[in-house]
Formats: structure tokens, C-alpha cells, sequence
């Protein structure tokens, strides 16, 4: 196999960057896409030529290699399961799922059909992440102790993402899962114990009380080596979306930016069409992103489980499906946590 034909399932948000990256790689064709609304905005921008509103005909069709699942998150499990049915391989972002048992029977199906289930955490392929791991591997730090890690930005655009019961949970459902399963991946180890904080949802949120999951959360993890992290995920920071990881070793420490960190500072009085994501405004002082998508792991992420299939090799530890049912594990204990004010122990 020289190239890996693709059948997108959704067309909104997640779709555009995953096709956005696909465009670039000369191994991945996308074949056809299957979406309830959008497909014809869709399907021109990225010059599909095939469309259809049923994602389980898409899974049946012979000349699709992998399905690649761009929809809400209520909607991974039935579109995994039928991709898996069908013995695609499949990628699907995050999160996995939006409960432990889907995620857990998604992985158990997956393997008993013999299909790679890879998992989108696409920070694990950001290039300022990658780069610090080389310097951590280096010894510029010496030995790491402790992370700190965030995603938080002023409230999603999505109205599944804003309801409890299609995104599985609230922001640290939906952003802190990013640092949760980088910073699981960076010390390459389980978490055993965990206490989550949230704000609770609805009129117990800070700010967005239309939210039935909560606006702000963060979760304290303890991992096997007896090391900690603490990951944020909140809707209630203003000024553009806010990715940032900070690493602390014995010898020294590394702060990476990976949204405000742009080379680019520009002032206008109109405006920009477009700075960075989230952000209320482009006027004034801005740092316009100059590739996104690449910027926070994406390209590489896509290219790379690309190369799993065309290889036949499985993906590494981070980005398995079985990684991808850790973290909603692991999301899952912090809101058990935040309810009983106690401490949650596992080994994901």
C-alpha cells in the first residue's frame, strides 16, 4: 500500500483541520465524507468528490481504507464501532468517548476486529513539545519533577460542547483532556491517584450558566514515580485560546506557549480576519498564527497514523486507542473527586 484512501465522517470544525492536513500529505486521499449538513461547503473546499448523510454506507464501502471520525463527541462510539464493524482503521479525536464503558468497549471491539484505533492527541506531535522532550532527553533540566499544563479559552463554539450530556462532561472534559494525555505520554508512565476540582455546570459556573457541564475545572494527577501534574481546562479565559505547558526539572525548568508564541506581532486598526482561535477580537495588538494546524501537532499527528496503516505498525504510547480510554478515565475519576471531596485511585 503506497496510500491510504479516507472516508471523513463529520464536516465541521475537526473535519476542516483534519482535511487540512491530509491535503498535505501525497499518502492520504479523501475518497468521500458523510455528514448530516455542510457536505457541499465541505466536500468543494476540499475537492471530495463523493458525499453522503450516512456514515454507516461510508463504513461499507470497499475502496475506503480508514474512517476518520471529525464528529461531536457523543457520536465516536456508534461511528468507531461500525468503522471497526466494517474492518477499517480508523482514527478518532478526542475525546475517545464520552463515558468509560463506550470507551472501553470501543478498544476491546477494535482489537477483536484486528483494527488499529488510534487516538487523536494532537500536542503529543506539536513541534515546541517535541522539542522540549529533546531537551529534557538531553539533560538540559536534569530530572524532571513536576508539570503544569493548560488548555483554556473563552467558551466553545460548538452547542454539543456546551451540553453535559453530548460532550460526556464540561471543559475538563473537553480541554484539559489535551494536557491530561500529553503530560501521561511525557512521563511515560500510568496515573494511580487523582483529585479534580469543577465548577459544576449551569448556574454553579463562573460565568457561562447556559453550560450544563462546568466552565472551569483542573485536576491534581499522581503518577507511578510518584510525580505530580496539575492540568487546567476553563471556558472563562478571555483573549484567545491559551495552550501552555510549563516543566520543571532539578536542573532548570521549560515554558512553552503554544498559541501566543506567533513570530508575528501586528497592529491594526480594522482588524484581522483571523489571529489566532477564540479570540474576541483581532484589533489593535495581535500574534496572528502562522500555521496553526502544524503548530498544535495536527499535520504531523495525521501524517503519522497515516504511515501506522500504510506500515501496518501500531501507534505508540500516548495516541493508542487504549490511551484514549485512560484519559476518559482519568477525567472520569476527577469528576468523582470533585462530587466526594476524596481522593480517586486507579492505575490508567
Amino acid at each position: 500500500m503506497d496510500k491510504v484512501r479516507i472516508g471523513m465522517v463529520g464536516s465541521k470544525f475537526a473535519a476542516d483541520f483534519h482535511a487540512d492536513s491530509h491535503s498535505r500529505n501525497p499518502k492520504a486521499e479523501i475518497v468521500a465524507v458523510a455528514a448530516i449538513d455542510n457536505l457541499e461547503e465541505y466536500s468543494r473546499k476540499w475537492g471530495i468528490k463523493e458525499t453522503m448523510t450516512d456514515f454507516k454506507e461510508l463504513c461499507r464501502r470497499p475502496d475506503i481504507d480508514l474512517i476518520d471520525v471529525c464528529v461531536p463527541n457523543f457520536l465516536h462510539h456508534d461511528v468507531v464501532m461500525e468503522a471497526a464493524k466494517n474492518k477499517k482503521q480508523i482514527i478518532c479525536e478526542k475525546p475517545l468517548a464520552t463515558t468509560v464503558e463506550d470507551a472501553r468497549e470501543m478498544v476491546e471491539f477494535c482489537r477483536k476486529q484486528g483494527v488499529k484505533l488510534m487516538y487523536g492527541e494532537d500536542w503529543v506531535f506539536a513541534p515546541a513539545l517535541c522539542r522540549a522532550i529533546e531537551l529534557i532527553n538531553e539533560g538540559a533540566i536534569g530530572r524532571m519533577l513536576w508539570v503544569k499544563a493548560k488548555e483554556v479559552h473563552n467558551g466553545s463554539h460548538s452547542p454539543f460542547a456546551q451540553n453535559k450530556k453530548y460532550c460526556g462532561g464540561g471543559s475538563l472534559m473537553h480541554l484539559a483532556i489535551h494536557p491530561i494525555g500529553f503530560v501521561r505520554y511525557l512521563f511515560g508512565e500510568k496515573v494511580v491517584e487523582v483529585n479534580g476540582w469543577v465548577t459544576g455546570g449551569g448556574e454553579k459556573n463562573y460565568y457561562h450558566q447556559n453550560y450544563t457541564g462546568e466552565d472551569w475545572g483542573a485536576c491534581m494527577l499522581k503518577f507511578e514515580s510518584g510525580r505530580y501534574s496539575f492540568c487546567e481546562g476553563n471556558y472563562i479565559t478571555v483573549g484567545g485560546m491559551d495552550d501552555k505547558v510549563e516543566i520543571y526539572g532539578a536542573e532548570g525548568r521549560l515554558n512553552i506557549d503554544l498559541t501566543f508564541s506567533s513570530p508575528i506581532q501586528a497592529y491594526s486598526r480594522p482588524g484581522l480576519a483571523y489571529a489566532i482561535e477564540k479570540t474576541d477580537t483581532t484589533k489593535h495588538w495581535t500574534w496572528p498564527a502562522v500555521d496553526e494546524f502544524a503548530n498544535l501537532g495536527y499535520v504531523e499527528q495525521l501524517r503519522y497514523f497515516i504511515d501506522c496503516v500504510i506500515k501496518d505498525e501500531e501507534p505508540k504510547f500516548g495516541i493508542r486507542g487504549e490511551d484514549g480510554l485512560a484519559c476518559v478515565e482519568i477525567v472520569t475519576a476527577a469528576y468523582e473527586s470533585a462530587r466526594t471531596g476524596k481522593t480517586v485511585k486507579g492505575n490508567w
